[in-house]
C-alpha cells in the first residue's frame, strides 16, 4: 500500500475532536492497528479517555537499550465550514485534499508507510498515534505513562519538511468584571461590567504591543491575543458581567506562572478578577548540538532538503515529551497555513518525501 493510499484511507474516516462535536479518534485508531497487523508489526492500544485509544508500533532494533520515538494524533478540528467535502479525499493537482489532510494524517500516513519498510533499524522504534492533540494533550500524557523511555522523538506537524527545534508555549485563561445591573435608561443607577473590561481591554492592548520589542531568534516574539468575549444579558438592561478569554504564546525560557505575575502587574490598579489558567505548555527548544538534530540534518542535507533548524508559533506534542526528558524536533509535510482551513490540502511531493526522510531516520539514528 502506497503512502498516499494510507493517507486516503485515513482521510475518509471522521476523526473530528468530541470537543468539537466529532466522534473522536476510534476508527482511525482501529485502522492503524489493522495497519500494523497486516504488516506483522507489533502493535499495543490502551484507552486514554472512554472511547478514545492511544495505538503503537513497535519494531525492535539491533541495540534494544535505545529507541526512537516517532509520533502523530490522530484527532483534527471541526469540519464544520468546510469549502470542500471533508472526509472524500480528492487528489488535484499534485494535492490531497480533506480534512485532517494535512493536520496530520499526511504525517501520520508517512510514518506508518516508513515503519512497515523497516527491517533491522539501528535501535528499537516506537511509532505513537495518539488521541487528543487538539484539545488537551491527553494522549501524549498517556503516551508517555507507557513509553518505557526514548533517546529521542520526532513530532509529526505540517513543518514544510523543515527541521524545527523550538516552538512557542500557550497561556490560556480567563478575565472577568463584574457591575450592577440597572434600567438602560438609568445607567448612572448602575455599574457597566462591558465598560470597565473595555478598560482590562485597552491595557492589554498596550500589553500586546510591548510583546513586540521581545524576540527570539527561532520563534520570533510572544503575543498575547483576546479570542473570546461575553457579557451582558439583554439590550436594555446595564451588563453586570463580562468575561474576556486570552491566548498568551511564550517564548522559550518563559514560564506560566511568570508570565501570570506579568500580566496581573500590567493590569495593576484595574477591577478585576483572573481566573486559573485552563491551559499551560511551556516552549520548546531543544539544542542544536543535540544528537537528534545532528543526525536529522545529516540526513535531510543527504536528501537534497534544507538541513538549517528553524522555529514556529504554534505548539504541538513535542514540548510535553521535551518537558519528560526526551529531547525532539517537529517535522512533516505541508503547511501550517492549510491547517484548520476551509480548504485544507497537502502536497503529494512533500508526503512521499517525509515518508523516506522517516525511514532513513528510523534506519539510521
Amino acid at each position: 500500500m502506497g503512502v498516499m493510499d494510507i493517507l486516503a484511507s485515513l482521510v475518509r474516516i471522521d476523526s473530528v475532536n468530541p470537543e468539537w462535536g466529532g466522534p473522536g479518534e476510534a476508527g482511525v485508531a482501529k485502522w492503524v492497528l489493522g495497519f500494523l497487523e497486516s504488516h506483522r508489526i507489533e502493535a499495543r492500544e490502551r484507552e486514554i479517555l472512554p472511547g478514545r485509544r492511544n495505538v503503537y508500533g513497535i519494531v525492535p532494533g539491533k541495540d534494544r537499550s535505545r529507541r526512537i520515538l516517532f509520533e502523530a494524533h490522530m484527532d483534527t478540528v471541526s469540519a464544520k465550514g468546510m469549502d470542500i467535502e471533508p472526509f472524500e479525499p480528492v487528489i488535484r493537482d499534485g494535492k490531497l485534499y480533506g480534512r485532517g489532510s494535512v493536520d496530520v494524517k499526511a504525517g501520520l500516513a508517512a510514518m506508518l508507510h516508513a515503519l512497515a519498510e523497516v527491517r533491522e533499524p539501528t535501535c528499537e522504534v516506537w511509532l505513537a498515534a495518539v488521541v487528543d492533540e487538539e484539545h488537551q494533550y491527553r494522549g501524549v500524557l498517556g503516551l508517555l505513562e507507557d513509553l518505557p523511555g526514548a533517546e529521542a522523538a520526532i513530532v509529526a506537524e505540517p513543518t514544510g519538511n523543515r527541521i524545527v527545534r523550538a516552538n512557542k508555549g500557550v497561556l490560556r485563561w480567563s478575565i472577568r468584571t463584574t457591575g450592577k445591573a440597572a434600567h438602560s435608561s438609568t445607567p448612572h443607577l448602575g455599574k457597566n461590567a462591558i465598560m470597565e473590561m473595555a478598560r482590562v481591554m485597552s491595557r492589554i492592548g498596550e500589553y500586546a504591543e510591548r510583546l513586540g520589542e521581545r524576540g527570539h531568534p527561532l520563534v520570533g516574539s510572544p503575543t498575547c491575543c483576546v479570542s473570546l468575549v461575553e457579557g451582558g444579558s439583554q439590550v436594555n438592561i446595564v451588563p453586570e458581567h463580562c468575561r474576556i478569554t486570552i491566548d498568551r504564546r511564550m517564548l522559550p525560557g518563559e514560564t506560566g506562572d511568570g508570565v501570570f505575575a506579568e500580566f496581573r502587574e500590567f493590569l495593576a490598579g484595574l477591577d478585576y478578577e483572573m481566573e486559573t489558567p485552563t491551559l499551560c505548555d511551556e516552549a520548546l527548544e531543544t539544542p542544536e548540538p543535540t544528537r537528534m538534530v545532528r543526525v536529522a540534518q545529516g540526513i535531510l542535507g543527504e536528501m537534497g532538503g534544507d538541513p538549517e533548524a528553524v522555529g514556529v508559533p504554534f505548539g504541538c506534542d513535542v514540548t510535553k515529551l521535551s518537558r519528560a526528558g526526551i529531547p525532539g524536533i517537529i517535522f512533516g509535510p505541508g503547511s501550517i497555513e492549510q491547517a484548520h482551513a476551509a480548504v485544507e490540502f497537502v502536497e503529494i511531493a512533500q508526503v512521499e518525501f517525509a515518508a523516506e526522510f522517516y525511514r532513513r531516520m528510523m534506519m539510521g539514528f
